[in-house]
């Protein structure tokens, strides 16, 4: 499968253009390399490179496998076959269903699947109203039941998931569209923000429309294991049909959709994330539905580690990345010491293998970014994966209390600053816990149900400079 002519990716924004320009740096999951030909070095047009014959396809593919770079998506073309099909699970929402049935519009395909509400009346009155195909289903299913009803019937290239709380403008899935003109792209999202309603301006609807679980960020990303976005929600997601199969697994009613985006992942294909492209999804504002969602959030990481053994973990470290973490927590008066020479260490050696110009402050630079992202998963874990058991060490050790500490405000006074905000810092701090409290329970009880810790263990990642050409 190769890119067609006219198809334009840019280079990642944490990419780096290192050696005068010869090679670039950057990726994921892992950091690579990439020396790159006088020939090679011709094609880009600043950051971008635009697809012309078999040499820039080849190049193009290779920088979009690794993740140095992305679809430009205000630079692709329409896609050449966009007939879609909107499948949308529904159970109860007729007032939600009618809001994103208007924003669709007429003329579209839609199938509405009624995964057995209590108010079948209202939700086949809102159908019909909208001209939308009703499938009624006789026992509630899920959502990844639903799904799959829909998928059954539908005849056309592309099928859009869309939950009935989502809301998104009449341009939303052309321009998504436009990334399956890659041949390997099996689905795309959008970014998922809040939808600020009457009823989102709760302190917890502030909260979760500037942190909601569903928004991955403004990073553009080609969703996988390990990776900064790692998975993709089916709240508004847009599949090809032939590359999908038969859909969703019906036996998961959480976490169903980090199951299908690693699924295709491992199957070759590829899942866009692109953040340029944006819906709204109406969040819970209640403290109580959002607390036990948040929880219900958790509870999938079980059934995720049994189908996915080596893509779930709570945190992935480098073995630096361990020892720099055994020496900060240690909180000894060797600590800083200990922390400094790991880092230093660890430094030479990727200087050493990058063997580029000012290849020794690349390499710090590397281990400067690599050390605060250990030292965030490591805060993550003392107050959201592990809680329970930080918990239980706070009542015994007095560095078990001061790491909690630290790691309880640290993180949340970093968002805080460089985060929009629509709420004060205590109660975003307190919902900012509260949200560890619940996913992390709903870890740990998953884990007691399946009575294994895979979903607690983190994972060890060797770092590599991952050299290409």
């Amino acid at each position: 499968m190769t890119l067609p002519e006219g198809f334009v990716v840019v280079l990642d924004r944490k990419t780096r253009v290192v050696d005068g320009g010869r090679a670039l740096l950057g990726g994921a999951p892992t950091t690579r390399l990439i020396r790159l030909s006088p020939r090679a070095l011709s094609l880009f047009e600043g950051r971008t490179l635009r697809v012309r014959d078999a040499a820039s396809a080849a190049l193009a593919d290779r920088l979009l496998e690794t993740s140095i770079a992305h679809p430009h998506i205000d630079e692709l073309a329409p896609h050449p076959d966009p007939r879609c099909t909107y499948v949308i699970p529904v159970r109860d929402r007729p007032r939600q269903l009618d809001r994103l049935l208007a924003h669709i519009g007429p003329g579209e395909e839609v199938i509405v699947v009624d995964d057995a509400s209590a108010d079948r009346d209202g939700i086949r009155e809102v159908a019909d109203r909208h001209s939308a195909r009703l499938v009624v289903l006789p026992c509630n299913v899920g959502p990844a039941g639903a799904r799959n009803a829909g998928l059954r019937l539908v005849r056309t290239p592309f099928v859009v998931f869309a939950d009935s709380d989502i809301v998104f403008g009449k341009d939303t899935v052309p321009t998504l569209l436009k990334l399956f003109n890659d041949p390997r792209t099996a689905a795309a999202v959008p970014r998922i923000a809040g939808l600020r309603t009457e009823s989102s301006q709760t302190w917890i609807g502030r909260y979760e429309n500037v942190r909601g679980s569903l928004d991955l960020g403004a990073r553009p990303a080609a969703a996988q294991p390990g990776s900064y976005v790692s998975w993709v929600s089916s709240a508004c997601l847009v599949a090809r049909v032939d590359a999908i199969g038969d859909g969703f697994d019906e036996s998961m009613r959480i976490g169903e959709d980090v199951d299908f985006a690693w699924r295709l992942a491992a199957g070759g294909w590829s899942v866009r994330f692109e953040p340029t492209v944006v819906a709204e999804h109406e969040h819970r504002a209640r403290f109580g539905d959002w607390f036990v969602r948040k929880l219900e959030y958790g509870t999938g990481a079980h059934p995720l580690a049994v189908r996915h053994p080596r893509s779930v973990a709570p945190a992935v470290l480098a073995p630096w990345g361990v020892a720099l973490t055994i020496a900060v927590l240690a909180q000894r008066r060797w600590s800083v010491s200990a922390a400094a020479a790991v880092c230093a260490v660890t430094a030479a050696r990727i200087s050493g293998k990058l063997d580029v110009e000012g290849s020794a402050g690349l390499g710090v630079r590397l281990v400067a970014g690599g050390a605060v992202g250990t030292l965030l998963q490591t805060g993550a874990l003392i107050t959201r994966h592990w809680w329970p058991a930080t918990a239980v060490g706070c009542l015994v050790s007095r560095r078990v209390r001061r790491a909690a500490a630290v790691a309880a405000v640290a993180d949340v006074v970093l968002e805080y600053a460089t985060s929009p905000r629509d709420l004060d810092f205590p109660r975003y701090w307190l919902a900012h816990r509260l949200d560890d409290v619940a996913y992390g329970s709903g870890v740990w009880l998953s884990a007691l149900r399946g009575r294994s810790a895979a979903a607690l263990r983190p994972r060890l990642r060797r770092p590599s400079s991952g050299r290409g050409s």
